[in-house]
């Protein structure tokens, strides 16, 4: 493949840091302003890839001068118990931000727990008043990895007004918040989803492509238009214990204009904007 035609790889790593340094200058404002922004971050049962995503956090909110609150429960633990710790945090005036580390246990209802968690503090954006908000236009806490993609769009793309979007993935989460900032963008978004028929052809009208379906592989490099942008919201673990994307890397190279690895891409801008969240949350919250 010629250098000239192999895309930009953006660096959601150097990105992060970026967004971290801003996060943390705006704690140390807060702070010497007398409050302290706070996280809680409460952790249901013995997932091993959920260990490592709390700590992560918890580090990370250590070096943003953010005060982190860590509730590790065992996974018998039922839905009554864990509502009481949420109605708990919610009234705790140090926590600025609650995070429930997703999944949970098959015998609590994610939903009821994610309603519980007060809007304000609800530095995930899953609770149905930041959805409503940002199907609305209007401004709330945004749902992590979908604001961090959208920031690494902007590094390549400043403007995406009149652009054509394809989001693949329809998940709260991911794909359906995606969709609704790429809206609030003024780009033209087709949403999709693992029913949508003519998936190919569709990805190859867009300008930027986003996939978050967890389908090792799926978005081939025929698939994408010279010059489109790519962003890998997918990350899977293979047999060789290797992590790869949604998106066919090698192949899609070459015909992008830039796309984001795995790992590197995505992934670390979801923590800078757990961060960048709950100092939203404590600046709102100040009186």
């Amino acid at each position: 493949m010629p250098a000239s035609h192999s895309a930009q790889i953006i660096d959601g790593r150097a990105v992060a840091a970026r967004v971290k340094d801003d996060v943390a200058r705006d704690a140390a404002a807060l702070r010497a302003g007398g409050i302290a922004p706070g996280l809680a971050v409460v952790l249901v049962g013995d997932d091993a890839p959920s260990h490592v995503y709390v700590k992560n956090k918890i580090t990370a909110c250590a070096q943003a001068g953010i005060e982190s609150f860590e509730h590790k429960l065992p996974a018998a633990t039922d839905q009554k118990t864990l509502l009481s710790l949420i109605a708990k945090l919610n009234e705790d005036p140090a926590v600025h931000g609650i995070l429930v580390q997703l999944p949970l246990p098959p015998h609590i209802d994610r939903d009821a727990i994610i309603d519980a968690i007060n809007p304000a503090k609800d530095v995930d954006g899953l609770h149905y008043a930041n959805a409503g908000l940002l199907a609305s236009g209007r401004k709330g806490l945004l749902p992590c990895t979908p604001q961090g993609s959208m920031i690494l769009i902007n590094e390549v793309l400043p403007t995406i007004r009149g652009l054509t979007a394809v989001v693949i993935g329809s998940s709260i989460l991911c794909g359906r918040p995606m969709g609704q900032l790429l809206l609030s963008a003024h780009a033209t978004m087709i949403q999709c989803h693992s029913l949508t028929r003519h998936l190919p052809e569709l990805c190859r009208q867009a300008d930027i492509v986003v996939s978050a379906t967890g389908v090792a592989g799926l978005v081939r490099g025929d698939w994408v238009k010279p010059g489109a942008v790519v962003i890998d919201i997918g990350i899977i673990r293979l047999a060789d214990g290797k992590l790869t994307g949604d998106v066919a890397f090698d192949e899609v190279v070459g015909h992008a204009r830039a796309i984001t690895p795995v790992p590197g891409g995505v992934g670390p801008m979801t923590i800078a904007c757990l961060l960048k969240n709950t100092v939203q949350a404590a600046r709102t919250a100040a009186p």
